[in-house]
């Protein structure tokens, strides 16, 4: 006999008893993604198709820690997710501000125009590998 998933008069749908249970499990992991992915509004690729002539540009960008690229992914992070007081930077991940060290900051003009961050997560810490305000360029 072919193994078969389902038996004669024995329905695939949940219990009505277990309706609560997937509930919650679903709503744990959409909590857990917007916790995660809260401040980060959006991650900047690279090579992207319609603008190749930044592919370049974004490979060989460094700040003072190295290539931004090589570790780290980046992302662009909206307005209210970053600030800046008496020469330094901070930004908010994951509902959490993050103070910018001055070694990752990149200082050459922003060609992709928005205010850019590679975070870098090592043992649940996270860390910035470089930063880019918007506007700079």
């Amino acid at each position: 006999m072919i193994c078969s998933c389902s038996q004669p008069g024995r329905s695939l749908r949940p219990k009505s008893r277990d309706l609560p249970i997937i509930a919650a499990t679903l709503m744990r992991t959409a909590g857990i993604l917007v916790t995660f992915f809260g401040g980060v509004v959006a991650p900047v690729f690279a090579h992207d198709p319609g603008h190749p002539e930044l592919n370049t540009w974004f490979d060989n960008l460094r700040s003072s820690k190295g290539l931004c690229c090589s570790f780290a992914d980046g992302f662009a992070v909206s307005d209210v997710d970053w600030d800046s007081k008496s020469g330094h930077y901070r930004v908010r991940l994951g509902n959490n501000w993050i103070d910018v060290p001055d070694e990752a900051l990149i200082t050459e003009p922003n060609r992709a125009g928005r205010t850019m961050v590679w975070p870098l997560q090592v043992d649940h810490q996270i860390f910035i590998r470089c930063f880019m305000p918007g506007g700079m360029g």
